[in-house]
């Protein structure tokens, strides 16, 4: 005898079905996500059509597109709310084995899709549908910041440029593109996914093509061995549509790393400048020294000497005089590249201005030794000569690097560091009495490294209690000033000067500057708690009385 075949779905069935695999494939979702949002939409449907108080489930078969429509009621004694309640004796009538307390199932018949409700049904699909795609994008791309990606310019808007990247958009906002670079509605554009960020309206994903990040990638395409990790871009810098510098090293030490990258004739580096709109590349090898590397970044001024100050992340480089223009570069833009590679403030000076500051910290230091210490000229210029630069360093130093001095013995490194302490107490007493005439509170004075020369200028910013200094930040106690230029190129754009920290010139690091200002806000604590333990005491005298 042969075996039924199963019956078929019906058309209503199989266009259910059908519906729900159109969508996953067109909008890339998994088809149980469309499905689910089947069953909320005809479980919406249904209360409206039974009633909202309802609990009302539904159930869409994926493999048979069988639906199924059903009441969920609990079983009570006493029925109070009819809509979602049932007694026993009508409980038993549904499921025989009922008992009160549980949640039995009421069969509904399928429903008829009325113009509004299929409306809304497709409006609760569509929701669906439209949250799951943006999720699908977000997870797409969230991992995928720092890749090139190409696309099509689908529209500009507000002078922002949308772009179609096939299965999401991408912006690439106006101070994020080439300077001057005209792009159309149809064209093709490559640029680096800067961020991806998950927002209400759907996943956003910024684009770049001016970040430095954007050229190295490209390298990285052009040049196998940067791929292979031969060769690494360490440092990037770029004045977008204009100029580039690049710092390249070579893990082999048969590759040269800028002629790799230049490569045949130019034609790797050609590749690049082409993508970037023609901007300018310099290659230059990058270097562990500071000084070498800020050397080479300068390119192609000559430098005859580089001075590092660590501290100040500060580096002051002399040229020869013939070199200053082009050190600096057009509209000061050589000498900005330079900085940003090497993460540095630059400051350009020819040989004869470096001449006339080291001259000028000569006899000012000289000065200073000869008044604060009472000797003859001639000491003070060796005390300078041997690179002593202020009293502190005569005071504390060890004797016998005095001593060794060429003229000097032990006895007069005693006697020069006895008179350098006595100046520094000298120093510190002025600096008291000025500090108590400006009104700074002797509390201030408690403060961790805090000295009295620093308590004076903070009195000179009206800085004179405890609370006057707990209301700062950080930042504004010792953020270090952004040095000027000591040449700027002509016609190039004024800068706001960067006053910097109130305490910016004595050096605090960001450590000992948390540490002032928690101690300064101390005593805010110490209040909250005292009013807490009088009110302790008040309570247990109560008690004994």
């Amino acid at each position: 005898m042969a075996t039924a075949a199963p019956a078929a779905p019906t058309a209503n069935k199989a266009e259910l079905l059908a519906i729900a695999d159109s969508v996953a494939r067109e909008k890339l979702i998994d088809r149980g996500i469309v499905i689910e949002a089947m069953e909320d939409a005809i479980q919406r449907a249904a209360r409206a059509r039974y009633g909202a108080e309802n609990d009302i489930r539904a159930k869409l078969d994926g493999v048979t597109g069988e639906l199924r429509l059903w009441r969920v009621v609990e079983v009570v004694e006493e029925v109070e709310d009819y809509f979602k309640q049932v007694d026993l004796k009508g409980a038993q009538k549904l499921q025989r084995d009922a008992a009160v307390g549980d949640f039995i199932v009421d069969p509904l018949p399928p429903i008829e899709f009325g113009r509004i409700a299929a409306q809304a049904a497709k409006q609760v699909i569509f929701q669906k549908v439209r949250d799951a795609e943006r999720d699908r994008q977000y997870d797409e791309f969230k991992d995928r910041v720092g890749e090139i990606i190409t696309g099509v310019v689908k529209r500009v808007e507000f002078g922002h440029v949308v772009v179609d990247l096939g299965r999401a958009e991408g912006v690439i906002r106006r101070d994020a593109q080439i300077p001057r670079e005209m792009v159309r509605v149809g064209d093709r554009v490559r640029s680096l996914i800067l961020r991806v960020a998950r927002e209400t309206r759907g996943p956003q994903i910024f684009l770049s093509r001016a970040h430095p990040d954007f050229m190295k990638k490209l390298f990285a395409q052009e040049v196998p061995e940067i791929y292979d990790g031969i060769i690494e871009i360490k440092a990037a810098a770029r004045d977008p549509g204009s100029r580039a510098k690049i710092g390249v090293i070579s893990y082999d030490g048969s590759i040269d790393p800028v002629g790799a990258c230049v490569g045949m004739k130019g034609s790797r580096v050609q590749a690049v400048v082409q993508e970037m709109q023609g901007e300018k590349i310099d290659i230059i090898p990058w270097s562990e020294d500071t000084a070498t590397f800020v050397v080479n970044a300068l390119q192609p001024a000559t430098v005859s000497r580089v001075v590092i100050d660590e501290e100040e992340s500060r580096i002051e480089v002399v040229v020869p005089d013939d070199q200053l223009s082009l050190a600096i570069g057009r509209r000061g833009q050589n000498v900005r590249l330079a900085s940003q590679l090497t993460n540095s403030q630059i400051d350009i000076l020819t040989e004869a201005d470096a001449s006339e500051k080291r001259q000028r910290e000569f006899v000012e230091r000289s000065e200073m030794f000869q008044n604060e210490l009472d000797v003859d000229e001639t000491l003070a210029q060796l005390l300078v000569a041997e690179g002593f630069t202020a009293l502190e360093e005569v005071a504390y130093v060890e004797s016998d690097e005095i001593a060794s001095i060429e003229g000097l013995d032990d006895e007069i490194a005693g006697e020069l560091q006895s008179r350098a302490s006595e100046a520094l107490e000298r120093r510190e007493a002025a600096a008291r009495e000025q500090r108590r005439s400006l009104g700074v509170d002797d509390a201030l004075a408690e403060l961790p490294h805090l000295t009295e020369q620093m308590l004076v200028t903070l009195g000179k910013a009206n800085i004179r209690t405890l609370d006057d200094l707990a209301d700062l930040a950080t930042d504004e106690l010792i953020q270090k000033k952004r040095p000027e230029p000591r040449r700027r190129a002509e016609n190039a754009p004024q800068r706001t000067e960067d006053k910097g920290g109130i305490l910016a010139e004595y050096g605090l690091n960001e450590e000992q500057g948390n540490e002032i200002i928690m101690a300064a806000r101390a005593h805010w604590f110490e209040d909250e708690e005292a009013p807490a333990a009088a009110t302790e005491e008040d309570a247990v005298a109560g008690t004994e009385q």
